[in-house]
């Protein structure tokens, strides 16, 4: 019966279950009574605590640092040393902690940056130059390695939070691409959070920005200019902190884009300094240094170094350049006010979550001297410096309402920089000369300096950054990092100054190099060389070599501050005794050789595969000019394989943007093709008939005149396999199709090589397959 058989087979299971348990109670009873064999496993006891891996965590009141970094900004700009350009957020720092009059940077972007960041003297990380412009020498790779560890790298590692925002400029160009390697990016170097962006300069309305490593679009808003967008994104991350780490310290590194061209900044702050800079450099110049004595910037003994003869007078100015000139200055002074005034959104947020007491804020008022790249009479485009050609002052009047704004990528006129730079000799490149290294410093920690609105006159240099946060915090410098043996630290701790005033600089020595400048300090006294060159002679090519010929000047700092008499032929013995000290330093810290920027570059990195042709598929966005297809110089084949819907718009390929390059586009179904060689030099070719919905392949050939950079050619534009249109441009791009916006297909990102379609419209209605450069012998 069913039942039956049911409990029958219960019954039968209990009975089995009852005799494994009594098999398994014996079989333990067994090992039990068995003694272990000599040799035999034992299992480890269960007693043992459970642990957890614990984040460092730092020593109580240890203080936040906030390190602020203008760009291009010369000593006597901001009216917290005397300038004429009102700085009121700097201002109030200086009254609540110290000026520091005797502060020198590098006389070049990225090599101020590495000095800062790291500690080291900048050859001795490799950054002698800017990134963009490496050779192979140990000095000058742009490539910063492991052993030389960011403060932002040291500082995580003892349980800092870590975020940097801004400008970084401290990639080697090769590795600037999609593929990496990120090691010398931002969050390769110990910043955990990252918004900025990663080249010289961006445009400041239409930046090229990244978050950590991954290109983002700048926010869509009305009004939207760079600086602002920092510091609200660098407020947040602070009011992030506060809130969810209260007790963590935190480093922040906040570089800004101001005031590195372009001069960008919102047309009512323009409107603001209307009419104040009509008197002319010279003049500027003279209040400033009256200012800087009366408020005992500099002492009351220093004098006012003369205007070189290769700037003209204001006064033999022109009407027509007068009133160019000074717009440029007026609009250099609001983005140096309007950046000011971001900077102390910093500082409010600071106030408001409490942290403002126990930050230590570091802020270099620029990383060297007031730039003169614009040359005698200013740029209205940057990249008309970088391409080797002069705008005249006729072409840039018909454009004066433009500057500042997101037409305009300038720069102001060599006169202005010099004045900016009161009360020394030169500007930015001219590390020979304090006019372009020694930059205006406040440090404030309320919690810490008491001996506030003071100035300290102690010889300093950018690497000394680094060992005053590491005292500051209580950090110690470590032998090794991430199993990578660290180089010494080459700076020295500037704590000492906070409170003795007095105290002789722990810096005895310090040794300059840019662009064939080359400086030397040592216990007050300075020796440096004549500069070879122009600052805005830096893209031309230059044919001077060796250290021969080279003539050098001496100066005693300890009574002469301004660098005002040159006492070379007085006391030739200390020109020697300074010389020796140069190369002796000089090879000690991977300087040599000297040489120009032109020498050395063979065998450069490259992300570019060999070869004289790529093949792309599908869309790309920004890839940067670095590893794109370098068209400047030479002949070149586009070809395009594409599907268009009907009367098709939107953009196949293109490299550059508003400030030069090139596009080949769809416009009504139309291929197009424009080539932006700048400013006036436009050329734009169109077929006349539009092309059907379906499958093409156009075909875009340049057949340059003389291979040679910026030379003129043809053009030729064919649509399956018919020619559709020719021109003849009289110059080319002669260095790069741009530095900022890249190569995009299938779009244009940025801002848009031609006036004929705009960013927000430029996605192609249809779909690019395939996009092939060639390169023509």
């Amino acid at each position: 019966m069913p039942g039956a058989a049911s409990e029958n087979v219960a019954k039968g299971q209990d009975y089995m279950a009852g005799r494994l348990r009594k098999i398994h109670a014996m079989s333990l009873m067994v090992l039990a009574l068995t003694p272990l064999a000599p040799g035999a496993a034992q299992a480890p006891a269960q007693e043992a605590p459970s642990a957890w891996p614990r984040t460092p965590v730092p020593a109580k009141d240890t203080p936040n640092v906030l390190v602020i970094l203008t760009d291009d900004v010369g000593f006597g700009a901001g009216s917290t040393f005397g300038g004429p350009v009102p700085t009121p957020t700097y201002d109030d720092l200086a009254r609540r902690g110290l000026r520091y009059n005797a502060y020198h940077n590098s006389a070049i972007c990225s090599a101020t940056r590495a000095a800062l960041l790291t500690g080291r003297n900048p050859h001795n990380v490799g950054m002698g130059r800017v990134t963009n412009a490496p050779t192979g020498y140990p000095g000058y790779t742009g490539f910063i390695p492991p052993s030389a560890a960011t403060v932002a790298k040291i500082l995580r590692q003892d349980g800092f939070r870590t975020a940097a925002f801004g400008k970084w400029h401290l990639i080697p160009d090769w590795e600037e691409g999609p593929e990496g390697p990120f090691d010398r990016w931002p969050t390769g170097m110990g910043f955990e959070d990252y918004y900025g962006f990663v080249s010289a300069d961006t445009d400041q309305y239409h930046p090229a920005l990244y978050r950590g490593t991954t290109p983002v679009a700048p926010p869509n808003s009305p009004g939207y200019i760079l600086d602002a967008d920092l510091a609200d994104k660098a407020s947040d991350w602070i009011r992030q902190e506060r809130q969810l780490a209260p007790d963590r310290p935190f480093f922040l590194y906040f570089a800004s884009a101001s005031t590195h061209a372009p001069h960008h900044v919102p047309k009512d702050w323009i409107d603001r300094f209307k009419g104040k800079f009509d008197a002319g450099w010279d003049r500027i110049r003279e209040e400033s240094y009256r200012r800087q004595k009366a408020m005992g910037i500099i002492p009351v003994t220093s004098r006012l170094t003369p205007r070189p003869s290769f700037l003209p007078a204001w006064s033999s100015l022109s009407s027509d350049q007068k009133r160019l000139f000074a717009r440029m200055m007026e609009v250099y002074a609001a983005q140096l006010a309007f950046a000011d005034a971001q900077i102390g959104k910093l500082i409010e947020t600071l106030k408001d979550t409490g942290a403002l007491d126990n930050t230590l804020v570091i802020f270099s008022q620029g990383d060297n001297g007031a730039s003169a790249e614009g040359g005698a009479t200013g740029s209205l485009y940057e990249q008309a410096f970088m391409n080797r050609f002069d705008e005249t002052v006729e072409e840039m009047l018909a454009h004066i309402e433009d500057l500042g704004g997101p037409r305009s990528y300038g720069n102001y006129p060599a006169g202005w920089a010099w004045a900016m730079d009161a009360p020394f000799q030169y500007y930015k490149q001219t590390a020979s000369h304090l006019g372009g290294v020694r930059n205006d410093l406040v440090i404030s920690w309320p919690a810490r300096i008491k001996d506030v609105g003071k100035v300290r006159t102690q010889f300093h240099f950018a690497s000394d950054i680094v060992p005053t946060i590491l005292e500051a915090t209580g950090v110690k410098a470590p032998a090794t990092l991430d199993g990578v043996p660290q180089k010494p630290l080459d700076g020295v701790s500037m704590a000492y100054s906070f409170d003795s005033p007095k105290e002789p600089s722990h810096r005895r020595t310090q040794v300059f190099e840019t662009m064939q400048n080359l400086g030397i300090y040592h216990d007050g006294w300075w020796a440096g060389t004549v500069p070879l060159e122009a600052p805005w002679d830096f893209f031309k090519p230059d044919q001077k070599k060796g250290n021969e010929g080279r003539e050098w000047e001496l100066y005693d700092l300890r009574t002469d501050y301004s660098q005002s008499i040159n006492l070379a032929k007085r006391d030739p013995q200390k020109l020697k005794e300074m010389q020796t000290l140069f190369w002796a330093e000089a090879k000690g810290n991977n300087i040599l050789p000297i040489h120009a920027p032109w020498e050395g570059p063979k065998g450069r990195p490259s992300a570019i595969p060999e070869g004289k042709g790529f093949s792309f598929k599908g869309s790309v966005s920004r890839l940067p000019t670095s590893v794109a297809p370098n068209t400047v110089g030479k002949s070149f084949t586009i070809d395009a394989e594409v599907v268009l819907d009907e009367r098709a718009n939107g953009v196949i390929v293109t490299h550059g943007g508003r400030f030069g390059g090139y596009a080949l586009f769809m416009d009504q179904g139309k291929p197009t093709f424009h080539y932006n060689a700048l400013g006036a030099e436009q050329y734009m070719m169109r077929g006349d008939q539009s092309l059907t919905s379906g499958y093409h392949r156009l075909r875009l050939e340049f057949h340059i005149a003389k291979a040679v950079p910026g030379s003129g050619g043809e053009f030729r534009l064919f649509a399956d396999n018919k020619e559709v249109a020719s021109m003849k441009g009289a110059r080319t791009i002669a260095t790069r199709n741009s530095l900022r916006e890249g190569m995009d297909i299938g779009q244009d990102s940025l801002t848009p090589v031609s006036e004929a379609y705009g960013t927000d419209n430029s996605i192609l209605q249809g779909r690019v397959l395939d996009i092939e450069f060639n390169f023509l012998e």
